[in-house]
């Protein structure tokens, strides 16, 4: 039987119009908050509704990294689990963050926050580890 290996995922959320630039600051303030590397993520996961979003797919090039795409059902499964409440992530994903759940649902079933989401300009990012 073969373990599977612990990951770290970085949930995004961002306004439209934010830069790749935008997105890999939030990452590097939200991996800083906890000394931690980009080498330690294993992937980047946002929803699905924002699977086109030019800079989230730019990030994930750039980092080397897939960027998992959580449909409404995962991101709703783990919504109780989230540390923050934003008013306006509830208007768009129906979720009260959703880096926190995107995190969270890309991280797997067992995965926990790291903390609470950093906000960085248009973009949140939360951090999620799962253990094997």
């Amino acid at each position: 039987m073969e373990l599977e290996k612990a990951m770290m995922v970085a949930g995004l959320g961002c306004r439209k119009g934010a830069s790749a630039e935008d997105v890999l600051a939030a990452i590097d303030a939200a991996l800083a908050a906890y000394a931690l590397s980009p080498a330690a993520l294993s992937a980047l996961a946002t929803a699905k509704f924002k699977q086109d979003e030019a800079a989230i797919v730019a990030a994930g090039q750039r980092l080397r990294l897939p960027v998992l795409l959580a449909d409404d059902a995962a991101l709703r499964l783990v919504s109780l689990r989230a540390l923050t409440r934003s008013e306006a992530s509830l208007a768009v994903s129906g979720t009260p963050s959703l880096s926190e759940t995107a995190a969270l649902a890309g991280a797997g079933q067992h995965a926990r926050l790291l903390g609470p989401r950093t906000v960085l300009g248009p973009v949140t990012c939360a951090l999620a580890e799962s253990d094997p």
